[in-house]
């Protein structure tokens, strides 16, 4: 068979070293929680993806009031906190209201202390407009400023919130766009995010990130039987990891089993280390039970004698060494329909699986790293 190389510009990003696959979340009373700017869109895109969620059994927790007070109710407050995703719709006088952005920072916050999943959706604005406070979404911010300038604290709370959910990956929405189809994307989305516990966040500035993500599906031939072994090659910091995670976060639900293990080379650099890494698959394999296996070889021999019985999506993120495979990747011993992804900056490792499947990551192009940075 020949070989196939896929290329990809992609925006850089480094690797978290805290993304392994074992679960860890809190209970929450809400699957989602809908911020959003009434008067843009509460009559049309955010009533009908409601009501799309409400359909699939989605619990969602949604503002129905039209006129509020001075401060954001302790009830609301409470129920930002109780959901498990914060879907943000950023619109064009979104930033004109002072109770959106006072959401906004508080789900900003529940994202660092309670790893909440905040999903924006940028409808028929730009995230680098959201990002910035520029063009006509800038506008408006600025007109709320005004009010606000002498609590240059709220000022600055309020842009920081706005430039960090403008970072996060999105669903945009423009105008022309057929908004049922994007609506169903959304909420198949959001579906993944809630049954799936092992979601990653993707790291910021996601350029292009969907068409990667589509073209790494088609290389991996997730519908397929056979077993597959992708390999994503690129210099350090080029967006291997991003792309990974986003690859994991879009197939995960199709596999009996599914584990990402970061940071595979630091890892490996010490028995702890390793026996970590072992550790966290087991877990995984074994859907949080635990076994006290003392030896690393022993255990290496149970995990594979347990991955024959499973169709596995496994991912080895940062891999530097040949025997770093070698502990983990043996392919006659997943299960049928398997799928494994490796991300190296060493080309001549792929080579050990015969470098039939790889996807070469690459620096952005000149346009796209000017609308990165806009």
């Amino acid at each position: 068979m020949n070989n196939q190389l896929v290329s990809s510009s992609s925006s850089s990003s480094s690797s978290s070293s805290s993304s392994f696959c074992i679960d860890s979340t809190p209970s929450w009373r809400y699957d989602v929680f809908f911020s959003f700017r009434g008067e843009d869109t509460r009559t049309n895109f955010t009533d009908h993806l409601y009501k799309a969620l409400v359909d699939k059994g989605i619990h969602t927790f949604i503002d129905r009031q039209l006129v509020r007070g001075e401060k954001i109710s302790p009830a609301l407050l409470q129920a930002i906190e109780e959901s498990r995703i914060s879907l943000v719709i950023f619109s064009k006088t979104y930033a004109a209201s002072r109770w959106c952005l006072d959401e906004l920072v508080k789900i900003l916050q529940c994202r660092q202390s309670k790893q909440q999943i905040v999903l924006p959706v940028f409808y028929k604005v730009d995230p680098s407009h959201v990002r910035n406070q520029t063009s006509s979404f800038g506008d408006e911010f600025k007109k709320l400023e005004c009010k606000f300038e002498d609590n240059k604290e709220k000022i600055l709370a309020w842009r920081s919130a706005l430039r960090e959910a403008a970072n996060l990956s999105g669903h945009p929405v423009k105008e022309g766009d057929y908004e049922a189809t994007l609506i169903s994307n959304i909420v198949e989305d959001i579906l993944v995010k809630v049954l799936d516990g092992t979601y990653l966040d993707v790291a910021k500035y996601p350029v292009g990130i969907q068409s990667c993500v589509q073209q790494v599906k088609d290389l991996l031939g997730v519908d397929g039987n056979g077993r597959r072994v992708v390999g994503f090659w690129g210099t350090s910091g080029i967006g291997k990891t991003t792309i990974a995670k986003a690859v994991y976060n879009a197939i995960a639900r199709k596999f009996q089993v599914s584990c990402f293990l970061a940071d595979v080379r630091e890892s490996s650099t010490s028995r702890e280390g390793l026996i970590q890494l072992q550790k966290t698959l087991l877990s995984k394999i074994l859907r949080g039970r635990t076994l006290e296996i003392v030896d690393v070889h022993d255990r290496i021999r149970l995990i594979k004698k347990l991955l024959r019985q499973k169709k596995i999506l496994l991912i080895l993120d940062d891999v530097d060494q040949l025997e770093q495979l070698k502990n983990w990747v043996d392919v006659d011993c997943f299960g049928e329909g398997s799928r494994v992804i490796i991300t190296t900056k060493d080309r001549s490792l792929l080579d050990f699986y015969g470098g039939q499947w790889i996807y070469e990551v690459k620096k952005l192009e000149d346009d796209k790293a000017l609308e990165l940075f806009s």
